[in-house]
């Protein structure tokens, strides 16, 4: 695997060599446009407004419009003079609780591996985050955008997280939720017996996407001819059957828990 960057962390006056390595793969799962009538492929292609001719990628550049048609030209090389400091650098500003960073400013993650000569400082800096049980926060230039990020760790590895800038959140719909309510007797209660059951350590490997497996068995039928059957539909719980069906829930919990216990005997 290639690292995508080469920088440098630094807190205080320690610098630390390190390389970028993306953390998520890509499903590879995808569909085509096609043309209904003939079912052509449908290709995108980048096509030059003033001479009418398609372009290959090598030959772009980018572009910022300061005027109506009128652009300042920007080749690779220009952006790799822009002497930011986050450029080919992450400098720690702040360390900050990890439980203080709302999830939702969370975005892509990437492994951090020590550059030459780094391990060290490496190993020092995973330890303290690790036993202070902190995030270092900082910026960096990626994909030509600086980003804010929070390094943290994941087993013997620094994991950089790029997170959202505060105006990148949208505020919440105009839409009307329910205000704090004393809940009904014994709803509360019940609902908190069902959690209780349902509670466990988090294992990401016993979630699978369901989805896809779902869609390639559609894709087969239709390939066979078979007939495609409507999606089920749940309706919503009424206000009046809350209580029975939380009962049922926990009473279903219970039985599936001593179904399972006794399969594992």
């Amino acid at each position: 695997m290639r690292a995508i960057w080469n920088g440098m962390i630094s807190f205080g006056l320690v610098n630390i060599p390190v390389r970028l390595f993306i953390a998520v793969k890509e499903r590879p799962f995808h569909f085509h446009f096609l043309h209904q009538k003939d079912q052509g492929r449908i290709r995108n292609q980048r096509v030059c407004e003033e001479c009418n001719a398609e372009v290959e990628y090598k030959d772009l550049v980018r572009g910022y419009e300061y005027q109506k048609g009128r652009y300042a030209v920007l080749s690779s090389k220009d952006l790799n003079r822009i002497s930011l400091d986050s450029n080919k650098h992450i400098a720690i500003t702040d360390f900050v609780s990890e439980r203080e960073i709302d999830p939702m400013f969370f975005d892509k993650p990437y492994y951090l591996a020590p550059g030459r000569n780094g391990e060290k400082a490496y190993a020092l800096l995973r330890d303290v985050l690790k036993n202070t049980h902190k995030v270092g926060i900082g910026k960096l230039v990626l994909h030509t955008h600086e980003q804010l990020g929070g390094i943290r760790t994941r087993g013997p590895y620094l994991v950089l997280a790029l997170l959202r800038f505060a105006d990148e959140l949208q505020q919440p719909p105009a839409a009307k939720v329910p205000a704090a309510r004393k809940a009904a007797a014994g709803e509360l209660k019940i609902a908190e017996q069902l959690i209780g059951q349902l509670t466990t350590r988090f294992d990401p490997q016993k979630y699978e996407d369901a989805y896809q497996e779902a869609l390639l068995h559609l894709i087969k039928q239709k390939l066979a001819g078979k007939p495609v059957g409507p999606a089920k539909s749940r309706k919503a719980t009424s206000v009046i059957d809350i209580m029975s069906k939380l009962r049922a829930s926990l009473k279903q919990v219970k039985t599936d828990q001593r179904r399972g216990k006794t399969r594992a005997a």
